[in-house]
């Protein structure tokens, strides 16, 4: 399993001039990619941008977003074309994580109703079909969702594979499951990607600035299912890291509810410890960079 650490490009009241910083340090300590979620209504940068500003300070790490919100986003053929912008500005490393979006705040900023995001998500992906066909750069792309279409969408030949929510182990147990079997009955080579992330923060103030980041993000309503997940100590990092690869996840990408450089080396540290021996057997997989299906 590979680990990437997310760039604090939703951390509130954070200098966000320090992305660029974040990311070159990131890939100095050798994480496997950098990532970005997604909000319109929220103290966040786009996830385009600071992916962007990402590539603009690294040569060799992946960018991927887990996810990128489309439905509201109403123009799915410009979505794609800053999306085409970043995979040739990164030199092939994007891999763009694909959802509907689940805020309903951000849809009606929009004007995009949340009852139309089903329907909407049909007709993009088959316009995305047609567009990235004849397109010449196109990123990786990995499909969220966790119901029976989302899942079926994933396993589809535009998509490498599935990207699972950002907690909740057993939903990424069943949704492994089901885009694997979709993937059989499409009659696809190989395996589907599996991708999936954890908030993480650490450091003498680990428990507070994950408690205040998770409840200004989710909410007293899903605050506790959300935390619940959420990796303050070493130990925790090391555990959660063991089943999500017991589980089947190829990559995961840890989130800091914290902001701080230090963030990065903290957790480089116990990562390396944990996973140095399956770096070490890890073989090359068909969806890595520079080798996709069809």
């Amino acid at each position: 399993m590979r680990v990437g650490i997310g760039l604090p490009a939703a951390v509130p009241g954070r200098d966000m001039r320090l992305i660029g910083a974040w990311a070159e340090r990131a890939e100095n300590a050798d994480f496997a990619s950098v990532g970005v979620i997604d909000r319109l209504i929220y103290d966040n940068l786009d996830p385009v941008t600071a992916l962007a500003a990402a590539a603009a300070c690294t040569s060799r790490v992946e960018l991927i977003s887990t996810l990128i919100n489309v439905c509201w986003r109403n123009n799915p053929v410009l979505l794609a074309k800053q999306l085409s912008s970043l995979t040739r500005l990164s030199g092939g490393r994007l891999t763009a994580g694909l959802g509907m979006g689940g805020w309903p705040a951000d849809y009606a900023a929009s004007g995009v109703p949340v009852s139309a995001a089903a329907a909407c998500s049909m007709q993009l992906w088959r316009r995305w079909s047609d567009v990235w066909r004849a397109a010449d750069h196109r990123p990786h792309i990995v499909l969220g969702g966790t119901g029976p279409r989302a899942l079926t969408r994933a396993a589809t030949v535009l998509s490498d594979g599935w990207v699972a929510p950002l907690f909740g182990l057993q939903l990424l147990r069943d949704g492994r499951v089901g885009v694997q079997r979709a993937w059989a009955d499409a009659g696809r080579v190989g395996r589907p990607r599996i991708v999936s992330g954890r908030y993480f923060s650490l450091g003498a103030s680990a428990d507070g600035a994950a408690d205040a980041y998770i409840h200004h993000y989710y909410g007293a309503e899903f605050f506790d299912v959300a935390r619940a997940d959420t990796l303050t100590s070493p130990a925790a990092v090391r555990a959660e890291l063991q089943r999500l690869s017991e589980a089947g996840c190829d990559d995961v990408v840890l989130f800091p509810c914290a902001g701080g450089l230090e963030q990065i080396g903290l957790l480089a540290e116990i990562v390396h410890d944990a996973t140095r021996k399956e770096r070490d057997d890890d073989p090359p997989q068909h969806w890595r960079r520079g080798d996709r299906e069809g």
